[in-house]
């Protein structure tokens, strides 16, 4: 087990581990995974201001709006920060990034096309994934729930 695994164990939320080889896309990843690219829920970390990060969960077949996600924060700027930074402030690599078991419990923010749905979570490695319900993950996490996502192109 990993420290995602094992904080998820942790923390009484219903899971499975989902181990698979190398993906090279979100498609792919779907399809080693079982389940649709809406249900691949990428964790992506934005930075607010030095020290101060939010994890963004967001379905795989959407992206984060930008204006969306500033008001509900109520800032005017906000970035993403480099792979190195990512690591450094959640102690995983871009790939298996999680809220679950990250060295620091930062705030995360759920798009609400998540709820209802089992999703399919970054499980702190390369390979592994952790299939949830969401509605347990966002109470697990303690997630904001919000409308923070636009249709990719």
């Amino acid at each position: 087990m990993n420290r995602a695994v094992e904080a998820a164990a942790a923390s009484g939320i219903e899971y499975r581990v989902v181990e698979h080889g190398p993906v090279g896309s979100l498609a792919e990843a779907a399809a080693a995974r079982g389940v649709e690219v809406a249900d691949v829920v990428k964790t992506i970390v934005v930075r607010l201001a030095d020290d101060d990060y939010r994890f963004v969960l967001v379905p795989g077949d959407r992206v984060i709006s930008w204006p969306k996600l500033r008001a509900l924060l109520g800032v005017a700027r906000m970035s993403m920060p480099d792979a190195a930074t990512a690591k450094a402030v959640t102690g995983y690599e871009r790939g298996t990034i999680t809220p679950f078991g990250a060295t620091t419990a930062w705030p995360v923010i759920a798009d609400a096309r998540i709820r209802g749905r089992a999703i399919s979570l970054g499980g702190g490695a390369h390979g592994v994934a952790l299939s949830v319900g969401a509605d347990a993950a966002i109470e697990t996490l303690q997630a904001t729930v919000a409308d923070i996502s636009d249709p990719t192109d």
